[in-house]
């Protein structure tokens, strides 16, 4: 089983913490040490909270950052958001944004929530599903010219060259 390259904006790796390899589904938060793994991953391990309750979030969470992708359902997304909202402020004179969420253990879930609105703000057109009809991954295209397909060009991209190229080169 090969877990998906960390290295997408949080709410994607979210998203993306489910993910079909070899035609089997696997969970992140199924496996064990996932969820410290994944919280560790983006600098959150230190979280005050329960860890039950943090991996319940995370999985609403995630069920909402989905329903907003595929569906268009936003209702789920602003139940999470509900959660917490960000408090501007001055610290020693700097400019500073704290994150404030009603319970600690909805500050990674609120987090990642709050990271796909501000990518739906900036260039939603870049938030794609990759064109694997099989792979249930999304990335956000950061290619210069936004033709991106592919979760992985290693991955996807190349299981559709090589089927690609099997079509036009049949065996006899």
């Amino acid at each position: 089983m090969t877990r998906p390259l960390i290295g997408e904006p949080l709410a994607l790796d979210l998203v993306n913490s489910v993910w079909v390899d070899q035609g089997h589904t696997f969970d992140q938060f199924d496996e064990p040490d996932g969820l410290e793994s994944w919280l560790d991953d983006h600098d959150m391990a230190d979280i005050d909270a329960d860890t039950g309750a943090v991996r319940e979030a995370l999985l609403r969470a995630r069920s909402a950052l989905r329903a907003a992708l595929e569906d268009g359902d936003d209702a789920p997304l602003n139940d999470v958001l509900a959660h917490g909202f960000h408090r501007p402020g001055l610290h020693d004179g700097a400019p500073r944004v704290a994150t404030v969420t009603d319970d600690p253990a909805w500050l990674p879930a609120w987090t990642a929530a709050a990271d796909l609105v501000r990518l739906l703000a900036e260039r939603a057109e870049r938030v794609r599903h990759c064109a694997n009809p099989a792979c249930v991954l999304w990335f956000y295209d950061v290619s210069k010219n936004g033709s991106r397909r592919w979760c992985s060009m290693e991955v996807c991209g190349n299981r559709a060259k090589s089927a690609r190229f099997q079509r036009s080169h049949p065996r006899r």
